[in-house]
């Protein structure tokens, strides 16, 4: 029996109310009849960037309703280590009075995408500006990073795996390699990378205007994990994404895929709430939940975190019983 551990990080990034209840409204609606083997319904992961209490809360309703969790999506320029600091409190103290970025066992925790792409100054400057951030970033309580895989240079030279970083605060991306994760072999270095099945981010939206061919070309030749408008989730990308096996060593029964998204982008809207949406979940809830060969689990960031943390202490099984393992659910998914 092999398990898919199915997660979608979403650079949630909305411009006006309507974006938001856009989410509230259709995915309730488009999305609660599909269930993984527990019975789940899909799982989002709103990694959003913003001090706007109304859409906090109008995630969380989304959050109590079991379809996912608030983490975090730092965009931040010519910043500085004192800067970025004082920035990250400001973030958890703030959101925690509405339960987000809060354990309901008290512990103020998050996960990452950096804006940009930029972790660790890897852009530059422009886009983040502190070489140490790996080092800032666990301090702070960031369990993880989830913005690969990107584009460019700051992709890492390690791909389609969950590894840790070690920083090196005398230069940039010093995510660029790291340590596997291993079953049995214990935690190393500054911060869990965890990447998805792609070898680059997505493909340019500015190549839409070539028709739909050139995205799937590129897709077919590069193997992205991006959901939008000209990159929807057919089953066939679903398939690349498993096929790509992305796991915990020792532990390759138990596969991620963990997709990205721009999920308040109006373009988007059938590759989340439309007909390819249901063409995703019609797939994965089919081919990978069939009970004998397959379990289908729908998971949040953190949820998916704790299931590698489990396999990595060396538990194997049903990964159902892990979404808890370490770090227990939000006080606004309650």
């Amino acid at each position: 029996m092999r398990h898919l551990i199915f997660l979608f990080s979403d650079h949630f990034e909305p411009r006006s109310p309507e974006a938001l209840e856009a989410w509230l409204r259709q995915y309730p609606q488009s999305l609660g009849r599909y269930g993984d083997a527990s019975g789940r319904p899909p799982r989002h992961t709103w990694f959003y960037d913003e001090d706007d209490p109304a859409a906090l809360e109008t995630l969380g309703r989304l959050c109590r309703q079991g379809f996912g969790e608030i983490e975090l999506h730092l965009h931040h320029s010519f910043d500085t280590a004192e800067g970025l600091r004082k920035r990250l409190e400001e973030r958890k103290r703030g959101w925690g009075e509405q339960g987000a970025l809060i354990t309901v066992d008290g512990c103020r925790t998050f996960g990452l995408v950096h804006g940009k792409w930029s972790l660790d100054n890897s852009r530059g400057d422009a886009h983040c500006g502190v070489n140490n951030e790996l080092t800032i970033l666990r301090e702070a309580g960031c369990y993880a990073d989830f913005t690969f895989p990107a584009w460019g240079r700051m992709q890492p030279r390690r791909k389609r795996s969950i590894y840790y970083a070690t920083d090196d605060p005398a230069r940039a991306k010093s995510y660029d390699d790291g340590v596997p994760v291993e079953a049995g072999r214990a935690a190393s270095g500054d911060l869990m990378i965890f990447q998805g099945p792609g070898r680059v981010s997505g493909v340019p939206r500015s190549f839409a205007r070539f028709g739909n061919w050139l995205p799937w070309l590129m897709d077919r030749l590069w193997l992205t994990c991006a959901v939008d408008a000209h990159l929807p989730p057919t089953p066939s990308r679903v398939d690349r994404w498993v096929n790509a096996g992305v796991c915990v060593k020792g532990r390759e029964d138990w596969v991620f895929v963990k997709v990205h998204s721009h999920g308040a982008r109006a373009e988007n809207t059938e590759s989340y709430f439309g007909r390819f949406a249901s063409l995703l979940h019609a797939h994965l809830t089919s081919r990978y939940n069939d009970g004998a060969s397959w379990r289908l689990h729908y998971a949040t960031a953190r949820e998916a975190y704790n299931i590698v943390k489990a396999a990595e202490a060396g538990h194997s099984g049903d990964p159902e019983a892990y979404r808890d393992f370490m770090i227990k659910p939000y006080q606004n998914t309650r």
